[in-house]
């Protein structure tokens, strides 16, 4: 039996999710696309996302992989066939065939989020679910002060969750700047791997520290000597997850960071084992090995696609 790697681009609302990972009493992103798969394969397809978006985060640009045994649905059909069967707070925003042995997560180069802040008088009810209400009048100086303070290679312990697990706890920020969109504050950060709520705490903790400093000088100096001291008590608060979006995932060489490096990579995500349940890791189907109760030379009804062949060589 041939399997071919499919490479999905995701758009979820977190609001109503756990999170992105299966757990076992909160509904997941993670779950609903698989319950959508094995409704279209008829046995169990476990997928790959490019990060473990925390309760609440949601994602424009989520990346997701799984292998497919059936053999006459063109790669790009999968978006339709999985749209019409996933809830409308997830939608498949495109598919595509996907290099072979791909892995979503380990093969990442860079992710970028961005935090929504709405900094004006009255939040339109529309937004309350996609950006922090923070009014106020904000330095654009002096917090770009900051968030170019965090830029490079650096130990992030201050701005990690005391549960974060990952063994180190370097990471390489490659973008992180302010700008204002309308009656938006929108902070952008991209680095090869994030640590657990790593950008809610510089979110909030350059949020707190703005109307504390005195010049941009002051606000870089102020940042830097956080990063330095690796002390949690020492940052601000963490800034909710519902300003929180996934915006993209890129892929290609690994500059930093080890290629297919099998650490966290945790993405403000909870630690592994605080929501995994036994035996449901993310890659329990690799290319090359034969998904469970796989059944060949069958033909299924998709919704959208009509009857498919299921086993055998793909064409």
């Amino acid at each position: 039996m041939t399997l071919r790697p499919i490479k999905l681009l995701v758009s979820y609302d977190g609001t109503d999710f756990g999170g992105w990972q299966r757990q076992k009493n909160a509904r997941s992103v993670q779950e609903e696309l698989e319950k959508a798969l094995a409704k279209m394969h008829g046995h169990e397809i476990r997928v790959t996302g490019a990060g473990r978006t925390d309760s609440g985060v949601h994602a424009a640009g989520q990346v997701a992989g799984f292998f497919t045994d059936i053999a006459n649905i063109p790669p790009e059909k999968f978006e339709l066939a999985l749209n019409k069967l996933l809830p409308g707070d997830i939608r498949i925003m495109s598919a595509e065939l996907a290099p072979e042995r791909f892995h979503a997560r380990f093969d990442a180069s860079l992710r970028r989020y961005r935090y929504f802040i709405f900094y004006g008088k009255t939040q339109p009810a529309a937004a309350r679910r996609y950006s922090w209400y923070r009014p106020g009048n904000y330095s654009l100086p002096r917090l770009n002060a900051m968030a170019s303070a965090v830029l490079g290679e650096h130990d992030f312990s201050t701005f990690a969750s005391a549960k974060d697990i990952s063994r180190s706890k370097f990471r390489y920020i490659a973008e992180s700047s302010f700008r204002y969109e309308g009656e938006q504050l929108v902070y952008q950060v991209a680095a090869n791997a994030f640590l657990w709520r790593m950008v809610r705490s510089l979110v909030g903790t350059m949020l707190y520290l703005e109307p504390q400093v005195s010049s941009p000088v002051d606000a870089a100096g102020r940042m830097a000597a956080l990063l330095e001291k690796g002390d949690r008590d020492g940052a601000g608060p963490t800034a909710p997850a519902y300003g929180l979006f996934l915006w993209n995932v890129e892929y290609g060489e690994r500059v930093h960071g080890n290629p297919r490096e099998l650490e966290e990579d945790s993405m403000e995500a909870e630690p592994t084992g605080a929501t995994e349940p036994t035996g449901a890791t993310e890659s329990s189907v690799v290319p090359g090995q034969e998904p469970g109760g796989a059944v060949s030379g069958t033909t299924r009804l998709v919704p959208g696609l009509g009857y498919i062949s299921q086993g055998g060589t793909a064409s």
